[in-house]
């Protein structure tokens, strides 16, 4: 009997980790538009890193319609995306060494994903934002990221 209890509470302990750990799991999706399918994303604050699956479901190249997940803290956006459009195409349209970039993905086009781990850490409470760094996308494509 203390053997299939002892079971029993290893495999719960195993499907609660798993259930954690997908919490810390986000797929966000994009296409041929100037839109994530997404518009806030949360995780809980017992997440210390967040593992993040960008796709792109269109078929467009990445020179015409690249996208990719960049975040910030809302306050630097604008900023973040204006100096990165003049990074130009070969630095993800992101300027390089900019510290207020707290996590992004590489740009990508139609048919093709990409997917980052970050850390949360100093992130909980902060008023951040994600968006796409794709000269004139950032102004659409863009929505609320919190920790919860």
């Amino acid at each position: 009997m203390k053997k299939l209890l002892a079971l029993a509470t290893l495999a719960f302990a195993s499907v609660s980790t798993q259930a954690a750990a997908n919490e810390c799991e986000l797929t966000v999706t994009t296409g041929d538009k100037m839109a994530y399918d997404q518009s806030s994303l949360s995780v809980p604050a017992s997440c210390s890193e967040v593992t993040l699956t960008l796709e792109h479901q269109g078929s467009m190249p990445v020179t015409s319609m690249g996208h990719n997940w960049v975040l910030s803290e809302t306050s630097n956006l604008q900023d973040i995306a204006m100096k990165g459009a003049g990074a130009g195409a070969d630095n993800g349209y992101l300027p390089q060494g900019d510290d207020r970039i707290l996590a992004h993905t590489k740009l990508i086009g139609g048919g093709e994903s990409t997917t980052i781990t970050f850390s949360t850490d100093g992130l909980q409470g902060k008023d951040l934002t994600y968006f796409c760094s794709f000269p004139g996308h950032w102004t659409v494509m863009k929505g609320k990221f919190t920790i919860e």
